[in-house]
């Protein structure tokens, strides 16, 4: 009963963090760079995998992305790919590393890794699937790479590491008190950080001045 009631309670969080993910997904769209956009939505998915595990951020992703593409994407299954590619690369590895070394420390490493391996990543399959989902020459893609890819992913997932290490302590201390998140799933969180904090903000403000700089704001 006590094993049920716990499942229960893990699936009503994995479900309120999937919805969230898709409203922030749909009003914090931003253009950046030619097709490609920013939104929050890994965040709210990493945010579900420091909690439960780098397979509830998969299940999260995969989720969301699906209802994603039947609603408001146009890329159809190869968007869905790299949706849940990019959402992935990032959240997963950040998770399981987090799950492994249960305090800040664990966390800043996680999605420190989660950069990299982001990057790393849709480098490699922006220069495969693109062609086939945009219509663009795959010459034309590969030209693409350093100076438009690199750059949106790195700010993409730094913001989201940023924003991340920002909200997660607040959202699962929530949860918590709601009695929804199990004391011992957050128990090692620990006290403010305020050096993380202050690097997590210093990260996501380097960024924001860096996409305005790409749109040509500042």
């Amino acid at each position: 009963m006590e094993k049920r009631k716990i499942d229960t309670k893990k699936l009503t969080v994995l479900a309120m963090l999937a919805a969230l993910s898709f409203i922030v997904m749909m009003v914090g769209r931003i253009p950046v760079v030619l097709f490609l956009k920013y939104d929050p939505k890994d965040v709210v998915i990493t945010i579900a995998g420091f909690i439960y595990g780098p397979m509830s951020a998969f299940l999260v992703s995969a989720l969301v992305s699906v209802v994603e593409m039947f609603t408001v994407s146009d890329t159809g299954y190869w968007g869905l790919l790299m949706n849940v590619l990019s959402t992935c690369a990032f959240a997963c590895p950040a998770a399981y590393i987090y799950k492994k070394r249960h305090d800040q420390k664990g966390a800043m490493l996680g999605l420190g890794i989660g950069v990299l391996f982001m990057v790393a990543v849709m480098l490699l399959w922006n220069y495969l699937i693109t062609p086939y989902y945009m219509g663009y020459p795959r010459a034309a893609v590969a030209e693409l790479l350093l100076p438009a890819f690199l750059p949106f992913n790195l700010l993409k997932s730094g913001i989201n590491a940023a924003v991340t290490m920002l909200l997660y302590k607040p959202v699962v201390t929530a949860l918590r008190r709601a009695g929804l998140v199990p004391q011992s799933q957050s128990r090692k969180a620990g006290g403010k950080n305020w050096g993380a904090l202050l690097v997590s903000l210093l990260v996501l403000i380097t960024c924001v001045l860096f996409v305005l700089v790409m749109k040509g704001i500042l």
